[in-house]
């Protein structure tokens, strides 16, 4: 391996001398040469030690000049930019005789370029992780491409997308086993993996992790160095005390369970050492999965979030699906193939593992993506095959670790971007992650008490939101043994506060509006969902002029990119704690769903919360069963298990402030108010109104008939 990477370098660093290559292409030869041959000084810095003398200014500089391209001030010019190399790829022809194909097929060149460019960015994480094998076949891919432009000549499109196709091809049985080994498998030494042989408090060991280190994330790092101790356990404990409480909640054991992903951002390593011991007492050995460093290794248009503050939150939107490129059927079914063959040859591995322990961010400014038209994109066709692609492999995770075996809990932290009072935000982010468990679900039963007995919900909006739904539920054959709605506490979800349900689809009906929402990073204006019978008809909202515009901005960062689909969730928050944390700080807008979604009723598109666990009976904690775990498509899972799922599940809140009336509606047709005019009204339940009240959340009137 070593050898094949000394060859292709050699022949890299001639590059910029040559004169095969045409312009405008030359120029992007030159500079991803460039950047390969920076990236090359560096892995001979790691190689030889010199790397680790280097002072905290000169890593930060050294980085900054590998991720020129990426970062703002230089991503508009650069080949990294779809639109950018689309029109950079046809600087020097002629409109006037220039044939309209042979425009179109050189503009396809630049996005393709564009791609590779990106793709090679990989380069710098296998660097610092010394693996050869994977640095090899992207250089030489480079060069592979390179080639087709020698002798002055412009290729055709499809040759360098064959190119990048049999390089995505050909080693999926590498990258598959390797990524599989990455997630299952423990490295020794968690202290060394997280700070790589320097002390806590010396911050270049950040830079030795592989992933982009920004401003924000060394103050981070600086901050829970200085945090005290009786707060850094109690953050700790709030995981994995929750992550324990899931197994007991679930009536499942951690009995023959050996490990547990934690999945962190870069900074966070003080708070994930600690959650490591913590975990040990428990008999778990930690794995630290990096992010996905491949095309292969990413599912696309997830909006997965990365283990590091992105330079460019831009360039990871732009490039969400360059694996276009090639997904297709022969690369999905052997990437199954190849799945396959991995978890069975750890299946030992895999039925030790006791799920994922998620550590995710909040606080960064809203995020406004400019829409790039040459962006690659997937073909419905493609969708369709992605759709598969997700059933096949949750069936394959079904199999080797059970849904009924495994449990998983999650909780979210702020970033110093979140402004100025980020201390005093973190240590309440503390408190809010630490309520009382007792009181919560006590008060949420009483909730459950009344749903349980209605035959469906109708919500309506206020103060200008249009919201009006109406909810159909479950019927009960059993009441004094079953129930609809879990009654969910601080354990798999992180913070305590909701109850939620899988709503029958039909007589499920009516509109969701919502005037400002934040989902996975993105800000969404005005979002309205029209649904009949459970299913979307209509999706808009008000970010951008163009109404065409908006549309394709929900179907691809909300809807996944499916025309249609179901409420696959009906829930109530009913943390006004942290509604109130949020009010007084005024960072709505910045909360992740995991604590936004406890703040009001709230619904999700996709799949139900018992996705793949339907057959798996669960139970609150008065004993009952909550039997309302599916609803009509989900049912198709025997028989048609392509149709049943959709890989997908986006939750959006309602707040309080913009809700009117949420009620249970009896089968007699009397109605029993459960919050109405943004407070609990519900007898029982006035404590829940004491952090809210005089935050204007319970006045104005109501606009929804």
């Amino acid at each position: 391996m070593k050898e094949r990477i000394v060859l292709s370098m050699g022949r890299i660093r001639l590059i910029p001398e040559d004169t095969e290559a045409p312009d405008p292409f030359h120029d992007f030869f030159c500079a991803v040469s460039d950047f390969l041959l920076r990236a090359e000084a560096l892995g001979q810095e790691l190689e030889t030690g010199q790397y680790r003398k280097r002072t905290l200014e000169e890593m930060k500089e050294l980085q900054d000049g590998l991720y020129r391209d990426m970062l703002p001030s230089h991503y508009e010019s650069s080949w990294l930019n779809p639109d950018c190399a689309w029109k950079r790829s046809q600087e020097g022809t002629k409109a006037e005789t220039q044939e309209p194909s042979e425009g179109e097929d050189r503009a396809k060149l630049g996005v393709l370029l564009s791609a590779l460019y990106a793709e090679l960015y990989g380069v710098l994480r296998f660097l610092y992780e010394g693996r050869l094998e994977d640095i090899a076949p992207m250089l030489e891919l480079f060069l592979q491409i390179y080639g087709l432009f020698s002798g002055g000549e412009i290729p055709d499109s499809k040759e360098v997308k064959d190119a990048f196709y049999w390089y995505a091809f050909d080693y999926l049985d590498v990258s598959v086993p390797e990524r599989t080994r990455e997630l299952l498998i423990p490295e020794p030494g968690i202290e060394a993996q997280l700070f790589h042989g320097f002390e806590r408090e010396d911050l270049r060991y950040l830079f030795f992790s592989g992933d982009y280190i920004s401003e924000s994330t060394l103050q981070l790092a600086s901050f829970l160095n200085a945090l005290p101790e009786e707060k850094l356990e109690l953050a700790a404990r709030s995981l994995t005390e929750g992550f324990a409480e899931g197994f007991r909640v679930m009536g499942r054991t951690l009995s023959g369970k050996k490990t547990v992903a934690i999945r962190f951002l870069r900074g966070f390593e003080r708070l994930v050492l600690r959650e490591a011991e913590l975990f040990a007492e428990k008999k778990l050995q930690v794995i630290l999965p990096g992010a996905a460093a491949r095309l292969t290794d990413r599912i696309p248009g997830r909006g997965d979030r990365q283990l590091s503050l992105s330079p460019n939150r831009q360039f990871e939107y732009d490039h969400r699906f360059d694996a276009a490129i090639f997904w297709d059927k022969a690369f999905t079914d052997r990437r199954h193939t190849e799945l396959q063959a991995s978890y069975e040859a750890r299946r030992e591995a895999a039925s030790q593992y006791a799920g994922p322990a998620v550590m995710e961010y909040f606080g960064e400014d809203a995020f406004f993506p400019a829409v790039k038209q040459a962006a690659l994109s997937f073909s419905p066709r493609q969708r369709k095959l992605l759709n598969r692609c997700m059933t096949e492999q949750g069936e394959l995770t079904e199999r080797y670790m059970p849904g009924d075996e495994t449990s998983f809990s999650m909780i979210a932290w702020p970033v110093p971007e979140i402004g100025p009072q980020f201390p005093q935000i973190f240590e309440d982010t503390i408190e809010i992650n630490s309520g009382d468990n007792r009181r919560c679900k006590a008060l949420q039963q009483k909730l459950i008490d009344v749903l349980d007995r209605c035959d469906h919900v109708e919500v309506r909006g206020r103060n200008g939101n249009e919201t009006n739904l109406r909810i159909a539920l479950r019927k009960l054959e059993d009441p004094d043994r079953e129930t609809r709605f879990e009654n969910c506490a601080a354990d798999v979800n992180i913070p305590a506060g909701e109850v939620f349900t899988s709503p029958v689809l039909a007589g499920t009906n009516g509109l969701l509006h919502v005037s400002k929402v934040y989902i996975d990073g993105l800000l969404f204006r005005d979002l309205k969902l029209h649904f009949s019978e459970g299913r979307t008809t209509e999706v808009s909202c008000a970010n951008f002029e163009s109404e065409e515009e908006n549309r394709r901005f929900v179907m691809e960062n909300l809807m996944g990119s499916y025309e249609v689909l179901p409420m696959g969730e009906f829930a109530i928050g009913t943390n006004t704690a942290a509604f109130a944390f949020a009010k007084r700080y005024g960072i709505e807008e910045k909360m992740p769903i995991l604590i936004a979604e406890k703040t009001g009723p709230h619904v999700a598109v996709g799949d139900t919360c018992y996705s793949h666990e339907e057959d798996t009976m669960t139970y609150n904690p008065d004993g009952k069963a909550i039997v309302a775990r599916d609803n009509e498509i989900s049912a198709r899972r025997r028989e048609s298990p392509e149709e049943a799922y959709f890989g997908h599940h986006k939750d959006i809140t309602l707040p309080y402030e913009e809700l009117g009336v949420l009620s249970a509606v009896m089968p007699d047709g009397s109605r029993v108010d459960l919050l109405r005019d943004g407070l609990f009204s519900l007898p029982g339940l006035e404590e829940l109104n004491e952090p809210i009240t005089g935050l204007g959340t319970g006045s104005g009137p109501e606009t929804a008939p």
